[in-house]
Parts: structure tokens; C-alpha cells; sequence
């Protein structure tokens, strides 16, 4: 008990960092998504489906994650389990991601959206989910491999939260312009 406490309780400040960061950053996920909506073009549901509702997602992903590693467990299991769960289900978001992100009809993705909207997230959740093997067997390993997903996640959201609106301030506007 006091081992995994002791474990932890170094991973402290980060994990309130980066928890923080996760959630302002939902915070101005929804401020994109308002953007979004003020322009002109005519977005779907399902493109905000595909690219923008993950975003938000990998948000509260970290948010989560900074509060599991934080609680006060009386032991590592209980962590993997949560982190494997959180992986888990990851997974099977990233599943429902592509196949959104192929039905959606109103952006053609090209391979980096491919990559930072598919790719890096299933990474992620994938390294989470093997917590639960190594967690375990190797503790402080395994706790930068968790650090490292999480912060992979709060990277990927950043950067579709930017290229979200980089692509609405670029290219949307200027066939607005033209028209």
C-alpha cells in the first residue's frame, strides 16, 4: 500500500499540470466548436463526429487519467485496472473514429489527418491499456509509459484543435471570400 502510494505521489505535480491542461482545454474545445458553427460552410454532425468530438474526448481522457493516478489507492491494481479500462475503451473509440471519419462526406482527410486523428490516438490508448500487463511487473517504467500517453493525447488535441481552426480560418473563409 504504501509503495504504490509512494510511487505516485512523485507523479503528483505532473499530473496536476497536465490534468488542468486537459480540462481548459475542453473548456476551449467548445469555443472551436462555436467557431465552427459561426461559419458559413455547411458542416454535418458527422464531421463534427469525426474530428471534432475526439478532440474533446482526448481532452477528458487526460483529465481522467490525471485523476486516477492522483486518488489515493491502496495498491497498483486498482490503477491498471482504471488505466486499462480508460484504454480499453479508448480502443474502441478510435474504432468508431475511423469509421466515422470514412462515412463523413464533407472533408476529404488527407494523411496527417490520418495520422494525428487516428494513428497517434490509438498509440495512446493502446500504451494505457498494456498498463495493466506492465504496471505491475515494472511500476516506474510503466508510469512514464502512462505519463507519455497522456501526454500524447493532450498533444493530439492541440494540434486537431488548432488544425480545426486553421482550416476554418484559411481555407473556409476564402471560398466565403469568393463567393
Amino acid at each position: 500500500m504504501e509503495e504504490a502510494r509512494s510511487l505516485l505521489a512523485v507523479w503528483e505535480s505532473f499530473y496536476v499540470i497536465v490534468g488542468s491542461a486537459g480540462g481548459a482545454l475542453t473548456g476551449l474545445q467548445f469555443v472551436v466548436i462555436a467557431l465552427i458553427a459561426e461559419s458559413r460552410k455547411q458542416s454535418t454532425g458527422r464531421e463534427v463526429a469525426a474530428f471534432g468530438t475526439p478532440t474533446v474526448v482526448h481532452f477528458c481522457t487526460v483529465l481522467l487519467v490525471a485523476a486516477i493516478v492522483s486518488a489515493p489507492w491502496r495498491g497498483l491494481s486498482g490503477v491498471a485496472l482504471a488505466l486499462g479500462a480508460c484504454g480499453a475503451a479508448g480502443v474502441l473509440y478510435c474504432a468508431i473514429t475511423i469509421r466515422r471519419a470514412r462515412l463523413q462526406t464533407g472533408y476529404a482527410p488527407v494523411l496527417s489527418d490520418w495520422i494525428w486523428h487516428t494513428v497517434l490516438p490509438l498509440i495512446a490508448y493502446v500504451s494505457l491499456l498494456s498498463a495493466v500487463i506492465l504496471l505491475q511487473r515494472s511500476p516506474q517504467r510503466t508510469l512514464f509509459l502512462i505519463a507519455a500517453a497522456t501526454l500524447l493525447l493532450l498533444f493530439i488535441g492541440i494540434h486537431n484543435a488548432w488544425d480545426t481552426i486553421t482550416y476554418i480560418a484559411i481555407h473556409v473563409r476564402q471560398k466565403e471570400k469568393k463567393k
